[in-house]
């Protein structure tokens, strides 16, 4: 070691002989979850800020008339749940390295997710019908908006989950199924908790 090195040595601060290896390490997240988590932050701002415009809405707004609930909210709701749980029974058959209801659990989350979204097609032609047309106030615009969006996601989530039930079905591995089951489920669950609290909002208003 050379004397202008010693000279400017800083024992007082600590070893820096790590630092090579945190930059160089490997993330062990997959890139596909950090991707997902990215994306679910963003859909998770979006949903709040229909939140916080609903709320602006009704405070500024002389025209707001409240929509009835129809009673197949509620059972749409349910049938999120249970696709939600069938996702974790996937994940646990996974985990078991039981492929077979593994695949079972994985169809049944998407056969749900399917009547859901019809459930809800069904609500829309329902007020429809009873003459609650979205431009007629703004608490009709803001139903048909917030569950027409929450319904754009899981059918985005449909594309995912059906590309994942291709290749579960197909030649790849349990280690690729049970990646993609836990992205689905954590998809899935973001989007269930989304639900309820979109669906408790417009309970309460």
């Amino acid at each position: 070691m050379g004397l202008f090195s010693k000279l400017t040595e800083k024992p007082w601060l600590p070893d820096q002989t790590g630092v090579a290896q945190l930059r160089t390490g490997g993330f062990p997240v997959p890139n596909r979850k950090v991707a997902l988590v990215v994306f679910l932050a963003i859909v998770g701002v979006l949903f709040f800020l229909f939140f916080a415009a609903y709320h602006m809405r009704i405070e500024l707004s002389t025209d707001w008339v409240s929509m009835p609930e129809p009673g197949l909210l509620w059972f749409n709701s349910g049938v999120l749940i249970v696709c939600s749980l069938a996702f974790e029974w996937a994940r646990s058959a996974g985990s078991r390295g039981d492929v077979a209801r593994l695949r079972s659990a994985f169809l049944l989350a998407g056969g749900l997710t399917v009547a859901f979204l019809v459930g809800q097609f069904v609500v829309w032609q329902q007020m429809v019908d009873a003459g609650y047309l979205a431009q007629q106030n703004p608490a009709n615009g803001f139903f048909y908006m917030i569950t027409g969006v929450h319904g754009v996601h899981l059918l985005g989530g449909l594309i995912a989950w059906g590309r994942a039930a291709w290749r579960m079905f197909g030649s790849g591995g349990i280690g690729d199924a049970r990646q993609s089951v836990d992205l689905c489920a954590m998809y899935w669950h973001f989007l269930l908790l989304v639900w309820l609290a979109m669906f408790a909002l417009l309970l309460n208003t």
